[in-house]
């Protein structure tokens, strides 16, 4: 009986290490076979690969690597996204912007067109600091905000965002255009109020707040009912230091600087504060070709006066903003509502970012002037 037992437990031990031990030889004999070595050092290396796409979110569900996707991006792919045929209709010191017709749809034949930002591979941060960031950014939604909906990493760097496109165009290309007065009032209230709930998104309504870091009308979209969409929020966040502080000096040369900000690093949501209330001074300001006083001359980036800068630090904005000017060109209000905005735009433009209003209050005041 106890021989017996012994026997079984002698066997019990010894098939699995015999197990064990067979496929320990086969394995040697495989991995040292010339093809068997081969292929293993290619499935170690792809693997290894993988697993670094990963980590750096490189890889997404099942595209191919390189592409991130976001809702309503799930149809994108790099091949029609990088051969989209395309015009450009913005340049910056940082990025492209293009307009393309994408195909979607199973057989490719329907299309839609959609705004791709070309990042210079020379201006964005590395991969792996900025598809953190940009997974947090592809997240947001609000209907005052353009969404992020796809990212694509190419093989030197280069990096392109896809973004919907909006027919209308940017809010530097209404105020160049104009509108008829009788609507004017009306449609500065509905594009300010705008902008100022998706500010208030980007500060308050967020797990973490983010600041846009470079609102200006031509970074404002119009759809086809004058809702007002910010682009390029968090885009700072995703260039490298020497293009995010370009970015700075273009803001300063344009208006849009605050004067307490030396560089990108430092933005606060105060910055966003000074920069809308010079978006504000835009929408108030009479057409270029209004403007008759030799004192006031307008730029061609800014519908406010060519030394609005050295205006706004001295306090001097009602010398080219006076009462006349502002009902005269806004007939469709009357001067009191006109003065209330106009002074929540100044307010906003404090040199002080202290004085300055936070983006709850200059809503809570915008939708009192405009009610």
């Amino acid at each position: 009986m106890s021989t017996h037992l012994s026997t079984n437990v002698i066997l019990a031990i010894a098939t699995p290490l015999s197990l064990l031990l067979c496929l320990f030889l086969l394995y040697l004999y495989h991995y040292n076979h010339p093809f068997c070595k081969r292929l293993t050092r290619h499935v170690r290396k792809r693997c290894t690969n993988i697993a670094s796409s990963l980590e750096t979110g490189m890889i997404y569900g099942t595209e191919t690597e390189g592409l991130i996707t976001f809702s309503g991006g799930e149809n994108l792919t790099v091949t029609n996204i990088l051969e989209a045929p395309g015009e450009v209709v913005g340049k910056s010191g940082h990025s492209t912007l293009y307009r393309a017709s994408v195909p979607v749809g199973p057989t490719g034949t329907n299309a839609v067109s959609v705004l791709l930002r070309f990042v210079r591979p020379g201006c964005a941060g590395k991969a792996e600091e900025i598809v953190p960031i940009v997974r947090m950014l592809g997240t947001i939604r609000h209907p005052n905000l353009v969404p992020v909906r796809a990212l694509y990493v190419g093989p030197r760097g280069e990096k392109l965002f896809v973004h919907p496109f909006y027919a209308a165009g940017t809010l530097a290309r209404f105020l160049r255009e104009g509108v008829d007065e009788t609507q004017k009032w009306d449609i500065t209230c509905k594009i300010s109020i705008g902008i100022a709930r998706g500010l208030d998104h980007l500060h308050n309504g967020l797990p973490k707040l983010v600041i846009h870091g470079n609102l200006k009308a031509n970074n404002i979209l119009l759809d086809s009912n004058f809702q007002p969409r910010l682009a390029d929020f968090g885009l700072h966040l995703l260039l490298n230091q020497t293009a995010s502080q370009e970015m700075l000096e273009s803001a300063a040369s344009n208006g849009y600087k605050p004067p307490e900000l030396m560089k990108m690093k430092d933005v606060c949501p105060k910055s966003d504060i000074f920069s809308f209330g010079v978006v504000l001074l835009e929408m108030l300001s009479p057409k270029e070709d209004s403007v008759r006083d030799g004192s006031v001359l307008a730029s061609e980036e800014l519908h406010v006066p060519t030394n609005f800068k050295d205006l706004v630090l001295e306090r001097k904005i009602s010398d080219a903003f006076g009462t006349e000017i502002l009902t005269k060109n806004n007939k469709g209000a009357n001067e009191e509502r006109m003065q209330m905005l106009f002074r929540l735009a100044t307010a906003c433009c404090s040199p002080s970012p202290v004085l300055r209003p936070d983006i709850k209050g200059v809503l809570r005041q915008l939708e009192e002037i405009c009610r």
